[in-house]
């Protein structure tokens, strides 16, 4: 995705996600994707502590299975967990049963009914059948686009500023690509939301 805020079209595809939270209540919900990982799931469990902020983390099966106790943290720690595929996959790269085994792969490492799917596609028969699984698929309402080379430290902040909302849910990344941003731009995000005085909350 290449937007900050979702468009009204892309929320109608998928309508029964979940892509923002009581709007009439002063709360974001942060979320992490692609974790965990031992270069970058440590700094953000300790800022998110710093801080007495508890957030969402949508993990990929393989590196929960390569790093059990990056997991344990998570949990430990009061964070909410959820799955975000065995491997990684883009749906539309995958024919449907592939995809679903998948994702059922990745449950036996992550106990959680929470869905995100990477790169938030689904076909639409992918996205019915995940339902029908039982899963509530998160998507979000701000993606801050951590993850990409055209955007600083600043850049991130700047998003958070813009776009954050009553009942945001809020998209960063545990990952590589985002890390050496998120040094500067997690605790900035965290010390602006909470002047804008706004509730902390995880997606249930």
């Amino acid at each position: 995705m290449i937007i900050e805020q979702p468009s009204k079209w892309l929320r109608w595809i998928y309508p029964r996600a979940l892509w923002r939270i009581k709007p009439d209540e002063h709360a974001v919900y942060l979320t992490f994707d692609d974790g965990p990982i031992p270069e970058s799931t440590p700094f953000i469990l300790d800022t998110l502590k710093e801080y007495g902020v508890k957030a969402t983390f949508f993990m990929v099966g393989e590196n929960v299975k390569r790093y059990p106790e990056l997991y344990r943290r998570i949990i430990d720690e009061g964070h909410q967990v959820g799955n975000h595929t065995y491997n990684h996959w883009g749906c539309m790269k995958h024919l449907v049963r592939n995809y679903l085994h998948n994702v059922d792969r990745a449950a036996k490492y992550i106990d959680s009914t929470l869905f995100r799917p990477p790169h938030g596609w689904m076909w639409k028969t992918t996205y019915r059948r995940i339902i029908r699984k039982g899963y509530k698929i998160v998507m979000w309402d701000l993606v801050t686009r951590d993850y990409s080379k055209l955007l600083n430290a600043f850049d991130i902040v700047r998003n958070v500023v813009l776009y954050s909302r009553n009942g945001s849910i809020i998209t960063f990344h545990d990952s590589l690509k985002s890390i050496e941003k998120l040094k500067y731009a997690l605790p900035a995000s965290l010390r602006y939301l909470k002047d804008q005085g706004y509730e902390f909350k995880t997606i249930e």
